[in-house]
């Protein structure tokens, strides 16, 4: 997994409420598609129009907004099921960090564990950087600093965030859940030996194979 430190670039306002799983990926395109290649399927049925071509309208359309690292979203971001392949694709489209009031707990959960940053900011503070984004498209930056653990506006002005101090540490190393388990391995090889030889019952030899 990637490691995430800070991330600035273009923010796409994309900001609806209970944007779900759903139209983030379609559920037919987690059979047959890989993970690399989700991207390509992000929000499509909002991106394209019926006969398969661009929606220019679409703010991901959007020449500025093209490939943006950053989402600012609506509440409930990433509501409904609990794909995981809704965060595969953001992150094939380049999404690292989404800015919303809130987010499904599932959602939220699956963003951590790929690398991708869920950042909840209020209403109010969403809806003013959007509108700095739009007053100069192309122009303005944000920053989503999480060293920091602060979003930096395109005004300079900084809003201060909360994260779990266990998910921080995991995203700045670039772990996952099993990344930060392996880290204690030695620990653990020292327990089992510990245990085996302590309770050797509890540890049943190897069945042999056949030859």
């Amino acid at each position: 997994m990637e490691p995430f430190t800070a991330v600035t670039g273009p923010a796409a306002p994309l900001l609806r409420a209970n944007i779900d799983t759903d139209v983030i990926i379609r559920v037919e395109r987690l059979v047959g598609t890989t993970r690399e290649s989700m991207g390509a399927h992000a929000f499509e049925i909002w991106r394209l129009r019926p006969d398969g071509s661009e929606d220019p309208e679409f703010v991901l359309n959007r020449k500025e907004f093209r490939g943006a690292p950053i989402l600012l979203a609506g509440a409930n971001f990433g509501c409904g099921s609990s794909r995981e392949g809704a965060v595969w694709a953001l992150a094939g489209m380049g999404v690292r960090a989404v800015i919303a009031p809130s987010f499904s707990d599932i959602f939220r959960n699956n963003a951590f564990q790929n690398g991708l940053l869920p950042v909840v900011l209020d209403e109010t503070t969403v809806r003013a950087i959007a509108a700095q984004v739009e007053a100069a498209p192309g122009n303005a930056r944000v920053t989503v600093d999480l060293e920091r653990q602060v979003v930096i506006a395109p005004d300079g002005s900084a809003h201060p965030f909360a994260i779990d101090p266990a998910r921080r540490e995991a995203l700045l190393a670039g772990l996952d859940d099993i990344g930060l388990t392996l880290r204690a391995a030695d620990a653990i090889a020292a327990w089992q030996r510990a245990d085996r030889a302590a309770r050797p019952w509890a540890w049943p030899a190897a069945p042999q194979q056949r030859t």
